[in-house]
């Protein structure tokens, strides 16, 4: 299979934490916003873009939005609304090591549990090499040495008609070479496959309910669904992203198999927006247990601003959020490159970030 078949998802989910409750809004937190249409507008001028969206609030409330490029490809379809639903990709993974964090909260799980505890299937069939050494803790910092199952090659982009089952995906990561020892750092989607695993078999309950009934619920992202489909297609106003097949041509990848990777929560920037607010507020996870959630990226406006991320075939998206919650700005961009070609895309959204968010910086 090609190397641009093959389906790829990218970019660790991560977030600055903090405990300390947000004063209201005031006119000089307005004023320090750069314009955001302008940042999407020159978002939306790089290389691969085919539309861009992305709104900031601040204490809850929109401070400003912006669109520009088209909703689908050769400047067709008109603007993408501003407030549509776009794929957030990795940046779930954040939101179900909040679930897996709780769940070690209400004594459930615990982060020293062996994985062959757990799931047990997992050391008697073989299906993941070294599981009784492999922790809870691991998975979610990506330490458990566990190769990605994206890298076995066996996924394709334009696949809409094999459902996986998540041991499938498990059982394609056996199949490539461990890289890693336990303890060691190295990024793998596999890590979230089996936690996906442990949510279900703790609780009882599919993640797409767990992901509404601990999260999207409570904090009123009513917009936000967890995509379980073969073939799925966002619901309401999107735009359409795209991805070179084997003679380089950009096919519309609107719709996606959701049984590859579970990596497939559906949102807004209102609500991707709630999610880090609460969560950087210390709302979502035992104030003991959030320092085991991933690594944040401290990077914007000397450090008082982190970042979470997410790609998949014809989509690139962030979130970046201050370190006491108060202030978020979530973007999301439609392309027609693949993965290696979209990381320019990453560095564009730093940019209109910096823009946005520290001005005159």
């Amino acid at each position: 299979m090609s190397r641009a078949r093959t389906v790829g998802l990218t970019g660790l989910a991560s977030a600055m934490l903090a405990l300390s409750i947000p004063a209201p809004a005031t006119a000089a937190d307005q004023a320090r916003l750069g314009d955001v249409q302008q940042a999407i507008r020159n978002l939306a001028k790089t290389d691969g873009v085919v539309g861009a969206i992305g709104e900031v609030y601040v204490d809850g409330r929109r401070a400003g939005k912006g669109t520009a490029g088209s909703r689908l490809l050769g400047g067709k379809g008109g603007r993408i609304p501003a407030d549509s639903r776009y794929r957030i990709a990795s940046q779930t993974k954040l939101m179900e090591a909040t679930i897996i964090l709780q769940l070690v909260g209400e004594g459930k799980l615990g982060l020293e549990d062996k994985l062959s505890d757990v799931l047990p299937e997992m050391a008697e069939h073989d299906y993941v090499d070294r599981a009784g050494e492999i922790t809870v803790q691991q998975l979610i910092r990506h330490t458990s040495g566990i190769p990605d199952f994206m890298e076995s090659g066996k996924f394709d982009v334009f696949d809409f008609t094999t459902s996986y089952k998540p041991i499938d995906l498990v059982k394609a990561a056996r199949t490539v070479p461990r890289q890693g020892e336990p303890g060691q750092y190295r990024y793998s989607t596999t890590n979230y496959v089996l936690l996906g695993m442990m949510i279900e078999k703790v609780t009882g309950h599919d993640r797409a309910t767990e992901f509404k009934r601990r999260l999207f619920a409570p904090l009123g992202m009513k917009h936000t669904y967890l995509a379980t489909k073969v073939s799925d297609r966002i619901k309401g106003p999107h735009g359409h992203g795209y991805y070179p097949d084997d003679q380089g041509v950009p096919r519309d990848v609107d719709r996606i198999n959701a049984t590859i990777g579970g990596q497939g929560v559906i949102s807004t920037p209102h609500d991707v927006s709630a999610f880090y607010r609460a969560l950087n507020q210390g709302k979502l996870v035992p104030s003991d247990l959030q320092k085991q959630m991933p690594r944040p990226f401290p990077e914007l406006c000397g450090g008082t601003v982190s970042s979470a991320s997410g790609s998949m075939p014809g989509t690139s998206s962030v979130t970046f959020s201050s370190v006491d919650g108060r202030t978020q700005f979530a973007m999301a961009a439609t392309l027609k490159v693949d993965n290696e070609k979209a990381m320019a895309v990453g560095d564009a959204m730093k940019k209109a970030a910096e823009a946005v968010l520290c001005p005159g910086q």
